[in-house]
């Protein structure tokens, strides 16, 4: 007897099973491709951010955007002299007359204040700078300059802050060191015990002048003093011509010395107490302070060390052959 065996409408799907199952497919396929689709938008936009991010970063680090100080709205410009005054240093005529510039050329501008805290340093920065305060104030004699002390304005310091219009300090600032030195150091003696012999051939009898390891000469030595006298009498002139009349001139007023703000006020070496905020609000009537001090970009920091780097290697130092004003 033979059986017949017909299939099970079970193990067939159906029209619909199979419709259903494709349809399925279909959705699973499209959220995938939409799914990568959202990704890769995202993907994008993250980049995008991520460029424009890493490019205005480096717009500011190169200082091409940032340093504006625009504004028309009326304000007292502020610039800051803080530090040992030197070519290539943190204070330096070139920063501080571009400073002065942008200050000037500011519509909103009604008055300057230079902040200082300098112990000094070259006397050509900070002539250079005195020069260009004077300029710039007779080409804009609506705009008053005031030069505000705070810690310490000694020697080249004080000779940026005798061009300013009045001088303000604190009564416990450093004010005057009216003179100039040039330092160095002598080894010859330690030499000797050390039984080291120093070796300098020159072109010119005076080309080792005040090497610190040969002897003193006295036609040398008289020489530098000389030099010293010379640019201490310009430093005199320049005190004189700013202070004028209200200057109280002594023995010791030229000599060096330094006094407190205080002190300093009853010398004719400064004018009255008072701090940035106080000028601007109650002299210069502009409460508003906007800092227009020259800001290093990277760049420019970067190519100060490679180049003292290089004067380095190369040998390069002559500082302590120059005369200081500190």
């Amino acid at each position: 007897m033979q059986e017949n065996h017909t299939p099970s409408s079970d193990t067939q799907p159906s029209p619909a099973s199979q419709d259903w199952a494709l349809r399925t497919v279909e959705k699973i396929a499209l959220a995938g491709l939409q799914e990568q689709k959202t990704a890769r938008r995202w993907s994008v936009l993250f980049k995008s951010l991520t460029f424009i991010y890493l490019f205005f970063l480096l717009m500011m680090l190169l200082g091409w955007v940032g340093q504006s100080k625009s504004t028309s709205i009326a304000h007292t410009a502020l610039i800051d002299i803080s530090g040992v005054i030197e070519a290539g240093g943190q204070v330096n005529a070139d920063a501080v007359i571009s400073s002065l510039n942008d200050a000037y050329d500011n519509k909103g501008t009604k008055g300057i204040i230079l902040r200082i805290n300098s112990p000094g340093g070259s006397p050509v920065q900070a002539g250079i700078i005195n020069d260009e305060i004077h300029r710039q104030r007779k080409l804009h004699p609506e705009i008053p300059v005031y030069a505000v002390v705070e810690d310490i304005c000694a020697s080249g310091g004080y000779y940026i802050a005798v061009a300013a219009d009045k001088i303000f300090v604190d009564k416990a600032s450093i004010v005057g060191s009216i003179g100039v030195l040039m330092d160095g150091y002598g080894f010859t003696e330690a030499m000797k015990k050390v039984g080291v012999e120093r070796r300098l051939m020159t072109a010119g009898e005076n080309k080792g002048m005040l090497d610190p390891f040969s002897p003193v000469n006295p036609k040398q030595q008289a020489f530098a003093q000389s030099m010293l006298n010379q640019i201490h009498q310009q430093f005199i002139t320049v005190v004189r011509e700013g202070r004028g009349s209200r200057l109280k001139e002594d023995a010791d007023t030229f000599s060096g010395l330094f006094w407190n703000g205080e002190e300093s006020i009853k010398l004719g070496l400064a004018d009255a107490q008072g701090s940035a905020e106080y000028v601007a609000r109650e002299v210069i009537k502009q409460a508003e302070i906007v800092d227009f001090t020259y800001q290093e970009t990277v760049v420019d920091r970067f190519a100060k060390k490679l180049g003292a780097s290089m004067a380095q290697e190369l040998g390069v130092s002559a500082k302590n052959l120059l005369p200081t004003l500190r």
